[in-house]
This record gives C-alpha cells, sequence and structure tokens, in this order.
C-alpha cells in the first residue's frame, strides 16, 4: 500500500489535475467548443486514472486490515457515495425515459384530437345528409300522398264517366234499333211470324268460373294466413285481451262479407237496368249482366263498403275498442275481405261464409279447434275465422275456441255489455238501421 502511495504521490497527478483546471478556467472564454470538449475529456482521463490508483490503494489498504477491518468505513462512506453516483446516472436515465414517453403521450393526445374533431365532423356531415335525406323522403311520401288521392279521384270520375258513357250508348242503341224496325203488316193469308230464338251460350264469366273460384279460395285462405295475423298483432297493441281481438278480427270478416254482398247487388241492379234497355245478343241477359260485372270489377267502391263495416263495427254489441282508436287501423284486412266477398258473388253458385253464433254446438266439418281450446267442450265460446261455404257444402273450415259453460259465459258477456254501454252507443244503437242478416238470427240467400 505504501508503495502505491508513494506512486501516486511521486507522479505529481493531483498538481497536474489542479494546473489543468486552471489552465482550462483561464482559457475557457476564448476556447472553442471543441478546444473546452477536449480539455474535458483530459481532464476525466486524468481523474479517472488518479481514482484508479486510489480504488488500487484502498483495496490493499482493506487487505491489511484483516477480514472485518474497515467495514464500518466502507459501509458509512463509500458505499453511501457510490450509491449516490449510480442513482444520480440512473436518475438521468429515468429522466431521459419519461421525457420521452412525455413526448410520445402528447404526440398520442394530439392524434386523437385530430381523430376525434375528424370524426365528429363526419357524423356532422353524415347527420345533415341523414336530415337532408328525410326531408326528401318527407316531400316524397307527401307527392305520392297528393297523386294516390289524385288517382283514386280521377278513377271515380273515369269510372263515372264510363257508367253515362255505357249509359248513353245503350239509349243510342235503342233509339236507332226503333228507327230501323219496318212497321208491321197485317196480312190474312199469312199468320204473324215467330219471335226469333236467341241462342243462351256460355259467356266469359262462366268460362272463368273454375280459374276464379280457384284463385278466390286461394286467396281467402292467404288472408285468414296473413292479413289476419297482421291485423291481430296491430290490435295486441291496443286490446290485451287476445278473446276480444279475435272477436274482432271475426265480426270485420262477418260484416265484410255483409257489406261486400250488399254492394254487389246494388253494382248488379244497376247494370241489369242499364243493359236491359237495348239487350241484343246471343247471350241472355242475365250473362251479359254477369259478364260485365267480372269485367268492370274495379268499378266496385270497396272504400264505401270499408266505411260501411267500421260504421256496423262501432255499434257491434258484442266488441268493444278504445275510444281513441278507431276500428279504421284494420281497414287493410276489411279491404282485402270485401274485395274477395264481392269477386266470389259473381261465381256460380256464389261463394259464402257459414253463419255462427255464440254458444252453438261445434261442427267438425265447419271449424277446427284453437290451440287454447278445452277439446272436451261441446259448445263454441267464441268464432275466430268464419268457414267458407258453397251453398251446404264447405269449402274451407273456419275456427272456432270452445270452452265448458260456453253459453252461461256468453250470456254474461252480453249482460255485463249491455249494462256498461255508453250514451254515445246507445245513441247509435237507437237509429233505425236494417239489422244485418248474421246478427238477426238467419244466414243471407241473396237471390240474383
Amino acid at each position: 500500500m505504501a508503495d502505491s502511495l508513494r506512486r501516486l504521490v511521486g507522479a505529481e497527478s493531483g498538481r497536474v489535475l489542479q494546473e489543468k483546471l486552471e489552465s482550462w478556467y483561464r482559457d475557457y472564454e476564448i476556447n472553442s467548443c471543441d478546444q473546452n470538449l477536449n480539455r474535458c475529456c483530459e481532464i476525466i482521463e486524468l481523474n479517472s486514472e488518479i481514482q484508479g490508483q486510489l480504488f488500487t490503494i484502498l483495496n490493499e489498504t482493506s487487505q491489511e486490515g484483516g477480514h472485518y477491518a474497515g467495514v464500518e468505513t466502507i459501509k458509512t462512506r463509500l458505499l453511501p457515495w457510490l450509491g449516490t453516483c449510480f442513482s444520480c446516472a440512473t436518475s438521468g436515465r429515468l429522466f431521459e425515459t419519461n421525457l420521452s414517453l412525455a413526448r410520445d403521450s402528447i404526440e398520442k393526445e394530439r392524434q386523437l384530437r385530430e381523430l376525434a374533431s375528424n370524426q365528429t365532423l363526419q357524423l356532422q356531415e353524415l347527420q345533415e345528409e341523414l336530415t337532408s335525406t328525410r326531408l326528401q323522403l318527407d316531400h316524397v311520401q307527401q307527392d305520392l300522398a297528393k297523386t294516390q288521392l289524385a288517382l283514386e279521384d280521377t278513377k271515380t270520375k273515369s269510372a263515372t264517366t264510363l257508367l253515362a258513357a255505357e249509359d248513353e250508348i245503350v239509349q243510342l242503341k235503342a233509339a236507332f234499333a226503333r228507327s230501323r224496325s219496318p212497321f208491321p203488316r197485317h196480312s190474312e193469308n199469312k199468320s204473324p211470324s215467330p219471335l226469333p230464338l236467341r241462342s243462351c251460350s256460355p259467356g266469359r264469366a262462366r268460362r272463368t268460373n273454375a280459374s276464379r273460384r280457384a284463385c278466390l279460395v286461394a286467396r281467402f285462405g292467404d288472408i285468414y294466413a296473413q292479413e289476419r295475423l297482421d291485423a291481430e298483432t296491430l290490435l295486441r297493441t291496443y286490446v290485451s285481451d287476445m278473446e276480444m281481438v279475435q272477436r274482432i278480427i271475426y265480426i270485420a270478416a262477418v260484416e265484410s262479407f255483409h257489406a261486400a254482398k250488399m254492394a254487389y247487388r246494388q253494382f248488379k241492379i244497376r247494370v241489369r237496368e242499364t243493359l236491359s234497355l237495348g239487350h241484343s245478343g246471343p247471350e241472355s241477359l242475365e250473362d251479359t249482366v254477369l259478364d260485365y260485372v267480372v269485367r268492370h270489377e274495379d268499378l266496385y267502391d270497396v272504400q264505401a263498403s270499408v266505411n260501411e263495416v267500421i260504421r256496423s263495427m262501432n255499434i257491434s254489441p258484442k266488441i268493444s275498442f278504445p275510444p281513441e282508436i278507431d276500428f279504421i287501423v284494420i281497414s287493410t284486412l276489411i279491404r282485402e275481405l270485401c274485395r274477395v266477398a264481392f269477386s266470389m258473388q259473381t261465381l256460380i253458385p256464389p261463394l259464402d261464409i257459414a253463419f255462427g253464433t255464440d254458444g252453438e254446438l261445434f261442427s267438425e266439418t265447419k271449424y277446427h279447434r284453437s290451440s287454447d281450446s278445452d277439446f272436451t267442450a261441446a259448445l263454441v265460446a267464441y268464432h275466430v275465422w268464419p268457414a267458407l261455404m258453397e251453398n251446404d257444402v264447405v269449402i274451407m273450415k273456419g275456427e272456432a275456441v270452445t270452452k265448458r259453460g260456453a253459453l252461461w259465459s256468453h250470456r254474461s258477456r252480453s249482460r255485463s255489455r249491455s249494462r256498461s254501454t255508453s250514451p254515445l252507443l246507445s245513441h247509435h244503437l237507437s237509429r233505425s238501421r236494417s239489422p244485418s242478416p248474421l246478427r238477426s238470427g238467419s244466414p243471407s240467400k241473396w237471390a240474383y
């Protein structure tokens, strides 16, 4: 240890280090940056040499003291100094790392703000486009509604004009036929010639009767499978009682057939009166009338029948509906039923629905039982869908609900409804109105 210390003192490294420091201090202002850095590196190298010699002396000194000599000094002075040096170096690196992370975080936040602003701008543009599209759609819907109203008006006017023109043509034909007919000649030798017999060849309505019948029966089944369920779903939003919903739909079907048959009867009478003025042809008048009705079914005023059905349902004692809602919500179902029922009257023989009353004996040939029925009950609690009939033959079964005590339940329900009838409903019921054949207790059989 003494030799190493002697060499360190003899080398005068500390004095040289001091001189270099003083010289650098004097020339620092006039030196360039590279010169100052070179001076600093020389001093660091010299200082590291001195530190290396000092650590060698420290090692030799600790070895001379034995295993435990100098331990306290090393613990209290050397190790804390070394820890401070390392912590300073580590803190510098941590500072650099934190600075880098802060820069990255700032950059990411800036990117996020830009992305959020871009998304906000895109969202605003989409919202503006959506608002503009909705406004355009509203305008288109308004134009479509106006066009539909104008089309209906034009159709009604055209139908009226067509009927008037046909009446005028028939009258002109009749006048022309009367003007061309010769005066009758009386002859004593010749007897008056008999009137020529007209051959009654089948018209278009008879030739297409089978195909029209098949299409109408299929359409009636489609209404049961699709439009009925749609109306049932729509009514459930206003009426929570499933039985009342099914009663409303059944009454709508019954009243639709009744209104359509009445409209068909009136339409056929008008056509017969018009065509009878100048009818001349191989077909009979009835076939001519039927052909005309089949060809001009589009002249049927189905909206008038729909209004009549809704009026009849509003005064029906079997059903009830919230006062703020009208039966017009199921006008689509009513309109389709009226059209089908009107077309069914042009068939030979016409198709009709079966007459049914609550509490009647259940018929396996006319109805299917609903899934919620009591299959051991013999009486019908209420009807869900009417059966389709051709004279007395069932063409398509209807649907009914059977329950025990159905007759007693029907009577109690009728009494409770009669007691809870509103004054406005009583006023409607008191008005004179031709009773529906289905309400009067006898099925309707129109003879045309």
